[in-house]
């Protein structure tokens, strides 16, 4: 048998263990009711939600797209990841608590308790054009680029990369949905903490075997691999980037993309949806802090296989894009077998990111639209009916659309996060803004919104050029209307006020007791990404030289100083119910 074959026939069994173990483990679950088929019946324990974290995030789009980019310049792209960290720390601490304590279903939900129905179906609306128009269309494209590229599917049956491509979206779209249609928020997270641990073990043997690669380049082994890695264009390890870095400068990793990970971790509803499910808030933020530490530690396996790439001379072929490169250079590192791991663990990742998505919009749908919208008494089963068809409808859609994806004319990666650009932060000023203010209203929060999104496309299209002319990357652009939309929002805020001061409604779905170790883990987190920017910087690798002692004592102190402080402040405010004069100590800690 060829190894094509082999490759196929792993490949396969390793997708159907997991669709058994899934299917094994939601049997007998109640997928009638809202809660049940939306949020997991609210029974997600921490590792299932960080798992399930881990797989929603990892879309294709990162392995093809951040190996493209460490491939074509630097590695300044893994602020995204690492950057993440002090994201999910904020969410754990200041976002999770709220949710839980309100008992949301979806973020719109806030959004309607705060500002009214108007604003929630702005904003609702705004989600689900973001699912249709780029997420579920990006996650079958760059799947579908990953798989046919480890398959080597145009070589194998002599068609040509459109064809490919047009294959695996299908195969993509039918696997993802059947999970995200039939098993609701449940299987999907299910599915997705055993592919997570399968695509961590995978994901880290291709730098891993990639050592020994770039080693047979010059008749040599793993040694040979290692100096050749730490001496090659160390140029490629700098994660600082400059002012005109076409990946990510370092100083709109400081501001836009600080907001845009707070929007994507803490209120994208596709992704917080699993921390609304948590059983109890003690998991929910257990399981966010997980998460946040193994974000920090990805781009060993998104982004230095793209750098190893470029270091062992590795070529395009002709007629594709550096999105090409991960999949090319994974076929090349590793044994059949091991190939085969890794696909089924990244066809998991695929799976996760594209029924994550449909699974929120059956949520956003359901509970936004269909209900307030459509006249009548409703069953929950006709509700939950209603988001499986929508759920239905933009998967099509997306399987229509995605191909004619690589046409865009840019890196995969960045076009996502462009396009996001229109979506993402504005949603978020809306949900900061409601947070912390009081009499903010409806109308406000409308004609911010509005106000944001189309000046950030009069940005990327019209004053395109005024923009690049600049060197205004689109998160300075970002940053910038976050600002002068907040300014604006609180003005007209004065102007039309609310006629009572908004306070936020208490259920108390779950229990509210804190994680006892939820400081120390955010602690330590903080001191790794630290960390990753000391290894990544001309301090660390990209001075051509390895690590030095002064760059390892200084890694040391952070991962030290992060826990200790940590551990100092679980002591200081120890985990207490709600009702505790503790706990309200720490409440009015963390509103200040």
């Amino acid at each position: 048998m060829s190894s094509s074959y082999w490759l196929v026939s792993l490949f396969l069994i390793f997708m159907i263990v997991v669709a058994l173990i899934t299917w094994w483990k939601v049997r007998g679950s109640n997928f009638e009711t809202s809660d049940g088929y939306f949020l997991a019946g609210r029974s997600l324990s921490g590792w299932v939600i960080a798992g399930s974290l881990l797989m929603t995030n990892l879309q294709a789009s990162n392995f093809v797209g951040m190996s493209a980019n460490a491939y074509d310049a630097n590695m300044a792209v893994m602020g995204y990841e690492v950057g993440s960290g002090l994201t999910l720390i904020l969410v754990a601490l200041f976002l999770v608590p709220r949710y839980l304590k309100q008992g949301i279903t979806t973020i719109p939900d806030f959004i309607e308790s705060r500002f009214g129905a108007g604003t929630r179906n702005l904003v609702t609306a705004l989600f689900l054009l973001l699912y249709v128009v780029n997420l579920v269309p990006v996650t079958l494209y760059a799947g579908a680029v990953a798989l046919s590229g480890m398959f080597n599917v145009p070589e194998m049956f002599g068609i040509s990369q459109f064809a490919s491509i047009v294959i695996f979206v299908w195969i993509i779209g039918l696997v993802g949905g059947a999970y995200a249609v039939f098993g609701g928020l449940k299987a999907v997270c299910i599915s997705d903490s055993i592919n997570g641990v399968a695509l961590i073990f995978g994901g880290l043997a291709v730098p891993l075997l990639g050592f020994w690669y770039l080693g047979s380049t010059n008749g040599g082994g793993f040694s040979a691999g290692m100096d050749k890695f730490l001496h090659t264009a160390p140029e490629k390890f700098n994660a600082i980037g400059g002012v005109d870095d076409p990946n990510l400068p370092i100083t709109a990793a400081l501001t836009g993309l600080v907001l845009v990970n707070l929007y994507y971790w803490g209120t994208d509803q596709s992704v917080i949806q699993r921390a609304l499910g948590a059983r109890n808030l003690a998991q929910g933020q257990k399981g966010v802090l997980i998460a946040g530490l193994l974000k920090v530690l990805t781009p060993f396996m998104l982004i230095i296989p793209g750098v190893m790439a470029a270091q062992s001379m590795m070529k395009v072929p002709d007629g594709q894009t550096s999105d090409s490169i991960y999949p090319l250079f994974t076929a090349a590192v590793l044994p059949v077998p091991v190939l085969a791991f890794v696909a089924a663990a990244l066809m998991g990742a695929i799976l996760s990111t594209f029924n994550s998505v449909l699974n929120s919009a059956s949520t956003l749908f359901a509970t936004n639209v269909y209900k307030p919208f459509f006249k009548g008494e409703k069953t929950e089963l006709q509700v939950v009916k209603s988001g499986k068809w929508f759920a239905i409808s933009i998967g099509l859609a997306g399987l229509l659309a995605s191909p004619f994806l690589m046409y865009t004319g840019t890196g995969l990666f960045t076009w996502l996060q462009t396009v996001n650009g229109f979506f993402n932060v504005p949603i978020f000023t809306i949900i900061f803004l409601g947070y912390v203010t009081k009499r903010v209203s409806s109308k406000a929060a409308n004609v911010g919104l509005v106000f944001f999104v189309v000046l950030y496309g009069l940005s990327q299209t019209i004053f395109k050029p005024q923009m690049v002319e600049w060197k205004l990357h689109f998160m300075h652009i970002s940053a910038i209307l976050f600002v002068v939309t907040s300014v604006l929002i609180l003005a007209l805020g004065r102007l039309w006020p609310r006629d009572t001061d908004f306070v936020l409604p208490t259920s108390n779905v779950v229990e509210m007791t804190p994680w006892a170790h939820r400081f120390s883990m955010g602690g330590f987190v903080l001191g790794a990404m630290l960390s990753m920017y000391v290894v990544f910087s001309p301090f660390g690798l990209a001075s051509g030289n390895g690590l030095s002692p002064l760059a390892l004592a200084s890694i040391v102190s952070l991962l030290v100083g992060g826990s200790l402080l940590g551990f100092w402040a679980d002591r200081r405010w120890p985990a207490q119910a709600p009702s505790s004069p503790e706990t309200e100590k720490e409440e009015a800690l963390v509103s200040s």
